[in-house]
């Protein structure tokens, strides 16, 4: 009780003294991050059992993902606009109800359109999730929203690392209907959520219910949606490549170089690690340099070890592998705040926008990935996805909004 009044203190003087971002909210609502993420990287985790199970075409796993991804980017623009201005503080955990009963939904589907229901929910679980916990990691960052959003966001990249793992271990041996104890976790993730929406409230009350910002450049409307229209290509590329090692890496693993499924889970594992800890890096970095900076170097300095891929070895595909996921994720925090500090009374909808733009490229590709490997192979989708980072040379459009603050 005695740091829960301590922690309310420090919320209503935060607008009067400048200090460190609120790390304790911060930490939390990146650990609830790790566990939806966590539950939600299940279902992908899971393709290569339903679809032996279910008898499943690539293209019906890329139907799987479009989805779940778009059920996600289309709602989280939606949300984040009202939440602009009506923001529902206990939205937070309420958002655990509906990823729960996609996995309960999972864990007994024996059908095709009662897996793309799962699939539904689990992203509308997420769309009414990261608009409102961005905003909340924002608020709590007292003037370093990069290394904010970072943390935030490695908690998800962590969980979407975990589950993976997870799978091999405790789901593939014990079948699809295991699937139903991850409700545990969701109910852990809601008891988190609800201190973090406690949390939120005081800082509503306190504010008189909104959150008030005024812009920090001097560019014009136009110049602004030309930037927002660049960053939006730049995740366009960063998500539809992302998306080829998230869904098909085990895949191609197991084709090319012969491995069982758990080893495969494993090289998965490493890789979605990677990201996970260059999502730390860019967001402090990008505090530190600037993030267009990291927006050059994260998009377009990846595209050598993404053309070098599909001609590796085992040893160097899994060297390569870490190394596009330590540079490829540093981007997309930089491009978050990025967008934020281009629009910044506008968070709850740029952090829907963009959370809502990276799932749905991420369906997109998925599914136009999926129909090209049951065509040309899954070999094919690694050389035509290697030319996607070229597109981080329009990076040199941005406007420089960091030296006119």
């Amino acid at each position: 009780m005695e740091n829960t009044l301590d922690l309310n203190t420090a919320v209503l003087n935060s607008s009067r003294i400048k200090r460190k971002p609120f790390f304790a909210v911060i930490f939390a609502i990146s650990f609830a991050h790790m566990l939806n993420d966590m539950m939600q990287s299940m279902l992908l985790a899971l393709y290569p059992m339903l679809k032996l199970g279910m008898h499943l075409s690539f293209a019906q796993i890329g139907l799987v993902t479009l989805t779940y991804q778009l059920t996600a980017s289309l709602l989280q623009p939606l949300v984040g606009m009202y939440t602009d201005q009506h923001p529902k503080p206990y939205s937070l955990p309420m958002s655990m109800g509906f990823t729960m009963a996609g996995l309960l939904v999972l864990s007994q589907a024996t059908t095709f359109s009662l897996l793309l229901c799962a699939a539904a929910m689990v992203g509308m679980g997420s769309s009414i999730f990261h608009p409102e916990s961005s905003r909340v990691a924002r608020i709590a960052s007292n003037g370093q929203p990069g290394l904010t959003q970072s943390l935030f966001q490695v908690g998800g990249n962590m969980g979407s690392a975990l589950g993976p793992l997870f799978a091999a271990l405790l789901i593939l041996p014990h079948g699809q209907n295991s699937v139903k104890w991850l409700s545990i976790a969701a109910l852990l993730a809601c008891a988190v959520l609800s201190q973090v929406s406690r949390w939120y409230k005081t800082h509503l009350t306190r504010s008189a219910g909104k959150i008030k910002t005024t812009a920090r450049h001097t560019l014009s409307r136009k110049q602004v949606v030309l930037a927002m229209l660049v960053l939006g290509l730049l995740m366009f590329s960063k998500f539809f490549y992302t998306s080829s090692l998230s869904s098909y890496y085990t895949f191609y693993l197991i084709e090319k170089f012969h491995l069982a499924l758990k080893e495969a889970q494993i090289y998965l594992f490493v890789f979605l690690f990677a990201v996970a800890a260059g999502t730390i890096a860019g967001g402090f970095i990008g505090d530190k340099i600037g993030r267009k900076r990291v927006i050059w170097a994260s998009i377009l300095g990846v595209a050598p070890f993404t053309l070098m891929l599909p001609h590796a070895n085992l040893f160097w595909t899994a060297v390569l592998s870490v190394l596009i996921g330590l540079i490829l994720s540093s981007a997309f925090s930089a491009i978050l705040v990025f967008a934020q500090d281009l629009v910044p009374d506008k968070v709850g909808t740029i952090s829907g926008l963009f959370f809502g733009l990276a799932f749905g490229m991420g369906g997109l590709g998925a599914a136009l990935l999926g129909r090209l490997a049951d065509e040309r192979g899954i070999t094919s989708v690694y050389e035509v996805c290697a030319y996607l980072p070229l597109i981080g040379l329009l990076a040199a459009l941005l406007p420089d909004i960091e030296h006119k603050q």
